[in-house]
């Protein structure tokens, strides 16, 4: 910061130009939103006490953009910490928000009894036009956790997503108790945890579509860690529209969760959840058997969903009962159940 100053006298005045460096420290009001935080994070932390072992849920969410002026998002996987900061006006300079947000870290550290070497921080930056969620950091700090009686990968450190979604633990387990004896679809795969449920329920053969390398490989990592391997587990890369227009399989059972928006080189066109949802479901229910089911997922809140351009298909939405009871934001995702007739 430049700032001027005078120095005055008799039929004499000059100004010099002076580095004003920008310090960081915490103020009263940060050191009040700590306290703010710590009693908000108690107070959940005694509610979810007993929730979680009655459920055996190791991975929750403890906090949501409870308080306005704190707005992170912090979840537990079992002994480590997962914080992600939104982006939200305020007067902090970058030194002072650097040491209000390790404050911050700190406290839930403190709070919840986790060591801070297992606090992971991320900043999580509104999603606009075709920009991807990318890698944002190579420290491969991977933890192995459980969910359902199953074991995933996840990765706190190098991703703003860990590789296993919180908030479709319980579509997860729809999964797997519609499963038996079906021909499993995981169109947008990522790291397969839809793919490792079905196969879970008793599905007869998997098939998991994604177009990166890194979440196929992550998918059949998270397969092997619950020793399920064979020829009837395929993984595809491909773009899910793609992939549904050119097979000539036929599914029982399929999860179709996309990203909001998605580019890739390897497709001329970015995919645009409102804009290619219909002509994405109307070609996979092509491929889906008479009585076929699929859960259709969206975290795009202005997502406008018409059953109309399903012909020949029945279609409810399930979202109050798929969002879990640790989300106080129960619009994290809309879920649909999906038949073909």
């Amino acid at each position: 910061m430049l700032r001027g100053e005078g120095d005055s006298g008799a039929g004499h005045a000059s100004r010099r130009a002076v580095v004003q460096p920008a310090f960081g420290g915490l103020s009263a009001k940060a050191r009040e939103q700590a306290q703010l935080f710590e009693r908000r994070l108690v107070k959940r932390a005694r509610h979810l006490r007993r929730w979680p072992t009655r459920q055996g849920i190791t991975c929750f969410r403890l906090y949501e953009r409870d308080i306005p002026e704190i707005p992170l998002v912090v979840d537990r996987y079992e002994d480590c910490l997962h914080i992600a900061e939104f982006d939200r006006p305020h007067e902090r300079t970058v030194a002072e928000h650097a040491d209000w947000l390790d404050l911050m870290a700190r406290t839930a550290a403190r709070v919840l009894d986790v060591d801070p070497k297992r606090v992971f921080f991320k900043r999580r930056q509104r999603q606009r036009g075709t920009s991807q969620y990318e890698r944002v950091g190579d420290q491969g700090r991977t933890f192995v956790v459980g969910e359902g009686g199953l074991r995933f990968e996840v990765n706190l450190s190098d991703y703003v997503d860990t590789g296993l979604f919180l908030d479709h633990r319980i579509t997860r387990s729809m999964v797997r108790d519609a499963a038996a004896g079906k021909r499993f679809l995981n169109l947008f795969g990522y790291t397969g945890s839809f793919t490792v449920y079905a196969a879970a329920g008793g599905a007869v053969s998997t098939t998991t579509v994604d177009l990166s390398n890194t979440y196929l490989d992550w998918a059949r990592h998270n397969m092997g860690l619950n020793e399920f391997a064979g020829p009837e587990h395929r993984f595809v890369r491909d773009d899910g529209l793609s992939f549904v227009e050119s097979c000539r399989d036929t599914f029982d059972l399929a999860v179709v969760d996309p990203p909001t928006f998605s580019n890739s080189k390897r497709t001329e066109q970015y995919w645009d959840i409102q804009r290619d949802y219909s002509a994405l479901l109307r070609a996979l229910l092509s491929r889906m058997s008479p009585g076929g089911v699929v859960y259709f997922s969206t975290n795009f809140r202005r997502f406008k969903f018409d059953p109309a351009v399903l012909q020949g298909a029945t279609a409810r939405e399930i979202s109050r009962q798929t969002v879990p009871p640790d989300f106080r934001n129960q619009r994290i995702h809309r879920c649909w159940r999906i038949v073909r007739g």
